[in-house]
């Protein structure tokens, strides 16, 4: 029983704030490079900001660059995405992800989605 869960997803307006977190349970994230993805209605799922193990290197995509910061804590077993100034654009289903690669930089798992372990989601909806 090695799962992730998202918490932390509602309803905010445009330039709102959310704080999404994802806690791990039957394994250590320090062992994981971990990654938050998103997926919209009628998109494909895209990886949105993804983190190194040592937490010394994270990777933010381009259209969350500035606004979005991705963080972890270790000792607690949990990884945040703090998101702010928030967009309709921003609305969807928000995955966390684990990737236990010996070798995988947070880009890259950005990049190729490379998660071993995947949570169930939760809903982010950016509306007036």
């Amino acid at each position: 029983q090695l799962q992730l869960a998202e918490s932390g997803g509602g309803l905010v307006q445009p330039g709102g704030s959310l704080t999404l977190s994802c806690a791990a349970s039957g394994f250590t994230l320090d062992d994981y490079v971990i990654g938050w993805f998103r997926q919209a209605p009628g998109k494909e799922r895209e990886g949105v900001a993804c983190i190194s193990k040592r937490g010394l290197n994270s990777y933010v995509a381009a259209s969350v660059e500035g606004r979005f910061t991705i963080s972890r804590d270790n000792a607690k077993n949990t990884v945040s995405l703090q998101m702010n100034s928030l967009q309709p654009e921003d609305t969807g289903i928000y995955y966390c992800a684990a990737d236990g690669s010996l070798i995988v930089t947070a880009h890259a798992m950005c990049y190729r989605q490379s998660g071993n372990y995947w949570g169930q989601g939760t809903q982010v909806t950016v509306s007036s």
